[in-house]
């Protein structure tokens, strides 16, 4: 079987609204669920090819200060 999580993720949210992707990511955090992650990387993933130079670059600040402790 030729199973592709991204696409699998991409076509579940496809359409869904910020509140949508809100609740979506603030229900997989609070469950703690490994199997939830690659969810996550896939919208990590998403929002880094279209976001800009300086909010990825912020967005790695933030990271690397939420690590630190």
């Amino acid at each position: 079987m030729n199973f592709q999580i991204r696409d699998a993720i991409t076509s579940n949210v496809k359409g869904d609204s910020a509140n949508e992707f809100r609740d979506t990511v603030e229900d997989a955090i609070s469950r703690g669920d490994e199997h939830l992650l690659p969810g996550l990387g896939v919208f990590l993933e998403k929002w880094w090819k279209t976001s800009s130079a300086a909010e990825q670059e912020a967005f790695t600040e933030k990271l690397s200060k939420a690590f630190q402790n």
